[in-house]
Order: structure tokens, then sequence, then C-alpha cells
């Protein structure tokens, strides 16, 4: 039988699934023999547990941690908000891994979906554009993400939705879940945590610029070269991850290895830099969950502060959106990406948050286009 045909016989059996985007194509993982549902009680001993250190490749849990529960891990309460009941994190075992090739199958299905609603309207956002223009003039935050969510009840085929997503977005983290009451279909482009032995790598993305017939990669690169607020904005998020990596690596260690270069997208051209450092002897899971978590390119710097007042503005919770997807291997290596331009779809209802950077140079109308331009590629999947 065929990888394709493997494939499509998996996803009509109703069993879960994930499938992971690798060096060469994508990673299938099935067979789950253990399902965690996380909370704010049992992460921390997740995240300490220690496994036998094995040799095959399906030694590891994978999975996400949600965005609440990033918060609570270090400390910071969310007030009450609307929310969907949506499980905090959840890691799977799985017992059956599969090499797939970039060349997904595609699986064309009926799907019911209705028209997208945003929970922010131009007017709302440029209200708390402005509030947050302030705080930032005030000294409080240097730089914030305003988050925005499309939503629409519907019915969707997720593996329809991902094979159509890796031909025209192909993302370096693209992922998708496929579970019996819930789906996730993610075209992540960015990097969080890459950690092999002692090694461990960030890669943070601050800056975009829509794709036009005149505007290519070169020219996008001379753009933010000489763009002053995205040159701002992603040299404070750069020193930020710098920083975040330097609570738990050797002195010294921690450097620059790729800086401001250019990544193409569909729609879009991100400005990406690549930080690595080497980890101290005594640093543990848990230690480097608590210093990279929740992805400072996707919440804005200071850290600490500015996701305090992004939690007092928001009304609803934003669920897997800007927490994390990825996998820890029982010999302690893990790589995981910050959970951007992606479905959740629960209980007939799906929902794409997107978020753009406000600094002191920011303009409240070029913003909101920026949230929709990266929102773009996932709507268009239900058309």
């Amino acid at each position: 039988m065929s990888k394709s045909n493997q494939l499509a016989k998996l996803d009509q059996s109703g069993k879960p699934y994930i499938i992971y985007k690798s060096q060469t194509g994508f990673d299938l993982y099935t067979n789950f023999s253990k399902k965690i549902v996380l909370n704010n009680k049992n992460i921390q001993s997740f995240l300490k547990k220690k496994n036998k250190k094995k040799i095959k490749n399906t030694d590891l849990y994978i999975g996400f941690f949600g965005y609440e529960l990033l918060n609570n891990l270090i400390d910071i309460k969310l007030p009450r908000q609307k929310d969907l009941n949506f499980p905090k994190g959840i890691f799977y075992k799985p017992e059956k891994k599969i090499k797939l090739s970039n060349n997904l199958s595609y699986f064309k299905r009926d799907f019911e979906s209705g028209s997208f609603k945003i929970n922010i309207n131009k007017k709302i956002y440029t209200k708390i554009f402005n509030k947050f223009k302030k705080k930032i003039k005030s000294g409080e935050t240097y730089q914030i993400k305003i988050c925005t969510k499309y939503k629409t009840k519907s019915k969707v085929d997720p593996l329809d939705f991902f094979s159509r997503l890796s031909k025209t977005n192909l993302a370096p983290e693209a992922f998708m879940i496929k579970d019996k009451n819930y789906s996730i279909v993610s075209c992540s482009p960015e990097n969080l945590i890459t950690k092999k032995g002692w090694e461990i790598s960030t890669k943070p993305i601050a800056g975009t610029v829509k794709k036009t017939k005149n505007l290519n990669k070169s020219k996008a690169l001379n753009y933010f070269r000489k763009n002053i607020k995205e040159t701002k904005e992603h040299n404070m998020i750069v020193d930020m991850e710098r920083n975040d990596l330097s609570r738990i690596c050797k002195i010294g260690t921690v450097r620059l290895s790729k800086q401001k270069i250019v990544e193409e997208y569909k729609d879009l051209f991100h400005y990406v830099s690549l930080i690595k450092g080497k980890l101290r002897k005594n640093v543990n899971n848990l230690d480097i969950i608590k210093a990279m978590m929740p992805g400072g390119s996707v919440i804005g710097c200071p850290k600490i502060n500015t996701l305090n007042l992004l939690n007092n503005q928001e009304k609803e919770n934003r669920n897997i959106y800007t927490g994390s997807f990825g996998y820890i291997k029982f010999n302690g290596d893990m790589r995981f990406n910050i959970i951007i331009r992606s479905i959740l779809n629960f209980k007939n209802m799906s929902e794409i948050s997107v978020a753009s950077g406000v600094v002191v140079d920011s303009n409240a109308n070029h913003e909101f286009n920026e949230n929709f331009l990266k929102a773009k590629a996932l709507i268009d999947l239900f058309k």
C-alpha cells in the first residue's frame, strides 16, 4: 500500500493522528498509547517526568501547550474571559511514525462553512491601538501585539485543508492534529525552540510585508533594512529572545547565527534572525519552557509587563494561539514552534487568530490590514 493510501485509510478510520513538517517532507505520528490532557495542576509534573532513554523514533511526547497554560506556568493569571472550554494542552505518546514526502495527496471533500466574523472591527482595533500607544509612550511596554480573531461556524476536513495548504503555503513549522473532537491545521513559520544535546536555538520573526508583482526577495530585504519601524521592532524582539536564552545558557555562548534575513511565503515576506546558545548543565525541560514560552515575538516586550497589559485588554481566551506545538524526546531533545497561522476547529466552530506588533512609530490602519494579510491564506481554504 502506498503512503498516500495509508494516510487516506488512517484518515477514514477515525483514529487520531498528527502530521509535522520535517526537513525532507512530513512526519506522521499515530497509534497513540497515551493521551495526556494538561492543566495548571499537572503541567509541571509532566515536564519533570523522567522517561527511559530508548532509541526508537517514537520515544517522545508530541502535542501542544495552550496560551493560558504557558502564562500560568510563569505565574501570570488571566482574568475571566470568554472561553470555548478547549483543553489547555494535550500531548500524545505515538507508537508509529511514518515519513511522508512534501507532496501530500489531495483529499477534496465537502465541508460546511458560514462567513467569517471578526471579533474586533477597525474602529475597536484603533481604540485599543491608541490605548497601547499611550502605554508605549509612558514606558510600560516598548512593543505589543494586538490579537484579532476570525470565526465561522463550520465542519471542516482537516486533511483536505492541510494538503491544500502544504501546496500553496508550505511553512517550516507546519502541523496538523486530527482527534475525535477537534482539529488544528497550521502553517506556522516560526521555530521557538530546537534543542539537540546541549545546543539550543530560536528563530524569531519580526517584520512583515505584503508580496506584490514588483516586490521580490531582495527588494523585500532592502525594504526591511530601510524601514525604521520594522527594524526597530525586529531588534527589540531579537534582544528579548537573546535575553530569554541567556537565562538558561552558559555565559558568552548566546550569539546571532543568522541576522535579519528574508523568508518568502504565499502572501508575504518575513524578516527573520537565528539565535543559538549552549545550555547550562543543571537546566531541565521545565526551565527551558519557562524561559522561552510564550514566544516573545508574538507577545511584545518586555514580556511580563506586556503579557499583563494584553491579558487585561483581551475579552476572549486565545486557546492555542501563541501557544507552542512540538515534541519532547525521551533523551531530552525537543522542538517547538509558535502556534500562529492556525485554524482551530472545536464544537463545529473554526477560529483563526492573528496579531501585529505596535511600536511607537506604528500606524493603526496598517497594522489592522496586516492582521488580515496573515489570516488570508487560511481564510482562502474555506472558499
